[in-house]
Formats: structure tokens, C-alpha cells, sequence
């Protein structure tokens, strides 16, 4: 009933915002004019022409071919239309990402479920409707950009690990790295994140177990005593004895259950790392699957030359360390009323007071580290110039680059936001899923020179999903923001559009 009324709702709000963009802007918009001719290629079956500005693989135009070809019998039937190439309109085939998204919200609203099974249907729905409202999600689904399938395709994966169902997972994670090909980098995390449940999972079961083989033990000496006074004392003790030595000897070879150190994440590495090795090749076994989509994954780019298909030299690998920090600020800012409070404000300094030295030490770490990065690896690429069609376009003008000491202002705020994030997880999930999380967005952010919010996307979608926001106030005014922000930013999409400046000498667009 729960996904039935998620992809209900979401629905009403789909259908009428698509037929008004498909009436107001028919034509292709910004990257479509890339991505609409390559899947109107693939329509007249054409799959040799590739367009070399495309960077992205071709996912995204076969899930479009196959909608397509699916729904052509009928419209075939009912005199709509007499050719498959004649169905791949800009319209039809921005449908495919709205269909995308009423799946993806689905998809949200299970995951809430079996990451908080004690949430309830009711809140359950509600969230995942706030949470389909999330502007860049919400935007490109009336657009034909890989977004929306590629967030669909991760979600899926990463619903499959926590059922376990690690091959149909992995199945999905190929197919997410066939719209994106930084998805390879998620499919690594949920690939590790599934392990260590699954170790994590075995040993709770053989500790049990053991558990419960000692103390039956116990209560069979506790009868035996009763029932036979005359037993000689020195048998009894080396009956007990080799009992004793026996549960000590089987459980140093199943694994130190009991945590080193809670508090510790080098413990908890230390501790996850000797259960891995334990049952290294039962870990191997169940998720080769993953393994060997990184593997086809590595192959294909090293055949390829790279990870991108096109446009190589405006897609270089640069060290562009301010990405990471950017997301931190964009996604605590996404979720405001959880981070960017005084309450929030005042818990984290009171973990910061725990332990002064050691906290304080960090922290400056983390200042002195993000100056740097700042200073000598901020990067303005060709495209966050050119194009002001962006919103990155005004806030790296407006903001960053509106004082020269302005970059280095903004670090404070980007040491914060991450150390809310980090702290909102860590009440979820452990510290080594937390510091996985971290490396994935480094990986997949870092390497990334152009600042573009849309790869902040299925991070964010992690984040929001693995965050334990409680008060259903604070979701009332997340979701305000978004609904406020997708109303602004559709209405100055389609009523105040821009137009290429024919001056000489000028290349931008004017409203």
C-alpha cells in the first residue's frame, strides 16, 4: 500500500510538469542536444554514430530503446504512430526519466523501511515523497540527462545488498555503471558495506551459538553433580577443565566477538579486518558478483584509454580537493534544519569537549588541510564559465570569487558541515561505514574538475537515507525548501528562458 501511494503522489506532480516543459521548451535544453540525437540514432537502429561530446556510456539510450519498444505494439495498434524512430521524440523520450523517478521514490520508500523498520508505513511514505522533492533530483526528471536512471539504478543495487541479495545487487550495479561511470565507486562502497554486515552478521550467529553450547554445557554438569555425589573431585575439575579449555580453543578460532574498543575507529578497523581474514573466502564466494563488475569495469577503461568516452581533454583527472568540501556544504545546507541549527551547533561542541586535546588537534588539522586545499587546488573550469545558464556559475562569481579572502572565509563553514555530517551518520551507522562513505565521495568528487551539483546527487541520497532526522518538523521545513526551490528554479526555467548574446566579442546568455 506504502509504494502504491509513494508512486501516487509522485505521479501528480510528474505528469502535469512534464506535458507543461514538453509544451513550453519542445526542443532539446542545454545536454540534450547531445543525448536527444545519440537515442534518436539508437531508435533507427543505428548503434555505430557516436557523438564525440558525450562523455557519459550508453545506458541510458537502451533503457530508452527498450521503453520504447515495449510500449510500440500498442501504439502501433491504436494508429498512434507507424515507426519505432517516430516514437523517439524529445517529449517521449524525456518520459523515460519520469517513469525513472516514480521508481526511484519506490525505491526511497523501501529503502527507509529496511534501514528504520520501526519508522512505519505512514512515516515511511511521507519522507519519501519530501525526499523525491529534492531540487536537483526533482529538476532533471523533466529532462533527458542520466541522472534519474543512473540514481534509480544505484538505489536499486543498494536496496538488493541490504536484502541480500548480493548477485541481483551487483546485476544492478553494472547496469548503474552504464549511465555513470563514477557509479563504479558506488558499487565498490555498497560492495564493502554489504560485507561487513555479512561478517559482522556470521559472527553474531557463531557467537550465539557458542553461547549457547557453553551454557548447555554448564547445566549438564550442574545435573550430572546433582545426580552423582560420588564422583571422584579431581575427575570433575578435569571434566571441567577440558570443557573450559574446549570453548576457549573453538572460540579463538571463530573470532574475538566483543568489540576491542568501541570508541575507537582503528579498533573497529582492526577488529572488522581480523573477522574478514577469518572468513575470507566465504566473503570471497558471495561477493565475487561485485568483484567482477570492478573487474569488467577496470578492463573497459583500460581498453578505452580512460573513463571518459568523449571530450576527453575538457574531462582531465585534476586534484580538485575543494570539490569534496563543496559537497560537505551543499549537503548539510540541503538538509538545514538538521545541521545549521543552534541545537546541532551546541551538541557538536559538546562532543568536541569530550576530549579537548585530541578534538582540538583535529580540528585545526582539518583548517590548516582545507587552506591548503583552497589555496593551491582551486579550480574554475572552462565550462563553469562559459555556460551561466548554472546556478554554480553565480555562486562561484557571486560568492567564492567575490573577495579574494572569501575562499578562505568559507572553510570554517565547510569544516563544520562535514563534522555535522560525519556526526549524524556515525548515530546510524559505524565509524567505518561512515569513513567508507567518505573515501567513495573523495573518489568519485575529487578527480572532478568542473563544480557541478547534480554529482552531489546519489551521495546526498545516501546521506538523507542513512540520517536519523526524528522530528517531523524538521522534515515539514526540508520539505518547504525543496517544493519552494523546485517552484522557483521550474518558473524561471520556463518563463524566463535564456537567449544566446549575439554581440560581438560576447558569448553568454541573456534573460
Amino acid at each position: 500500500m506504502g509504494r502504491m501511494l509513494v508512486a501516487a503522489i509522485v505521479s501528480l506532480w510528474i505528469v502535469p510538469v512534464s506535458l507543461t516543459v514538453n509544451r513550453i521548451v519542445p526542443d532539446p535544453y542545454m545536454d540534450e542536444i547531445f543525448h536527444i540525437p545519440q537515442a534518436q540514432r539508437y531508435c533507427r537502429g543505428d548503434f555505430k554514430t557516436w557523438d564525440p561530446m558525450i562523455t557519459t556510456p550508453p545506458g541510458l539510450y537502451y533503457l530508452s530503446l527498450a521503453y520504447a519498444a515495449s510500449l510500440f505494439p500498442g501504439m502501433w495498434f491504436a494508429k498512434g504512430i507507424q515507426s519505432l524512430p517516430e516514437l523517439c521524440s524529445t517529449a517521449f523520450l524525456r518520459s523515460t526519466n519520469a517513469v525513472m523517478a516514480v521508481v526511484c521514490s519506490v525505491l526511497v520508500y523501501d529503502l527507509l523501511i529496511s534501514l528504520s523498520p520501526s519508522l512505519g508505513e505512514k512515516k515511511a511514505t511521507f519522507y519519501a515523497v519530501l525526499i523525491s522533492l529534492y531540487p536537483l533530483h526533482w529538476f532533471f526528471t523533466f529532462l533527458y540527462y542520466t541522472d534519474v536512471a543512473s540514481l534509480t539504478a544505484v538505489l536499486a543495487m543498494y536496496l538488493a545488498s541490504l536484502k541480500k541479495r548480493f548477485l541481483i545487487s551487483a546485476m544492478f550495479g553494472a547496469i548503474a555503471t552504464l549511465f555513470r561511470q563514477t557509479n563504479v565507486v558506488w558499487v565498490a562502497f555498497v560492495a564493502a558495506s554489504a560485507a561487513i554486515s555479512y561478517v559482522e552478521d556470521l559472527c553474531g550467529k557463531d557467537h550465539v551459538n557458542l553461547t549457547y553450547k557453553k551454557l548447555k554445557i554448564e547445566r549438564k554438569d550442574v545435573i550430572f553433580n546433582k545426580n552423582s555425589g560420588a564422583v571422584v573431585p579431581t575427575l570433575r575439575k578435569r571434566r571441567m577443565g577440558a570443557s573450559t579449555n574446549s570453548s576457549q580453543l573453538t572460540n579463538s578460532k571463530v573470532i574475538r566477538f566483543l568489540p576491542l574498543n568501541d570508541s575507537g575507529l582503528i579498533n573497529e578497523i582492526a577488529e572488522l579486518a581480523l573477522k574478514l581474514w577469518r572468513l575470507k573466502w566465504k566473503v570471497l564466494v558471495t561477493f565475487f558478483p561485485y568483484l567482477l563488475v570492478l573487474l569488467v569495469f577496470g578492463a573497459l577503461v583500460v581498453l578505452n584509454g580512460g573513463i571518459v568516452l568523449g571530450a576527453k581533454e575538457a574531462h582531465l583527472v585534476s586534484p580538485h580537493f575543494p570539490q569534496f568540501m563543496y559537497f560537505g556544504l551543499a549537503a548539510a545546507a540541503a538538509l538545514a534544519p538538521a545541521h545549521f541549527t543552534l541545537g546541532q551547533a551546541s551538541t557538536l561542541w559538546q562532543s568536541v569537549r569530550r576530549n579537548k586535546i585530541g578534538n582540538f588537534v583535529n580540528l585545526l588539522a582539518s583548517l590548516v588541510l582545507c587552506m591548503i586545499f583552497v589555496h593551491f587546488f582551486s579550480i574554475a573550469h572552462p565550462y563553469l564559465l562559459a555556460d551561466n545558464r548554472h546556478y554554480t556559475f553565480y555562486i562561484w562569481r557571486k560568492l567564492i570569487q567575490a573577495h579574494r579572502s572569501m575562499k578562505y572565509l568559507l572553510v570554517p563553514v565547510y569544516v563544520y558541515s562535514w563534522f555535522s555530517v560525519t556526526t549524524a551518520l556515525g548515530k546510524t551507522q559505524k565509524k567505518v561505514w561512515v569513513l567508507l562513505f567518505c573515501l567513495a565521495n573523495a573518489l568519485v568528487l575529487i578527480p572532478t574538475p568542473l563544480i557541478e551539483f547534480r554529482y552531489y546527487t546519489i551521495p546526498f541520497y545516501f546521506l538523507i537515507l542513512n540520517s536519523k532526522i526524528e522530528e517531523n518538523i524538521k522534515w515539514m521545513v526540508i520539505g518547504i525548501l525543496y517544493a519552494s526551490v523546485d517552484i522557483i528554479t521550474m518558473l524561471i526555467f520556463l518563463y524566463r528562458p535564456f537567449q544566446w548574446d549575439h554581440q560581438p566579442g560576447i558569448q553568454r546568455f541573456i534573460w
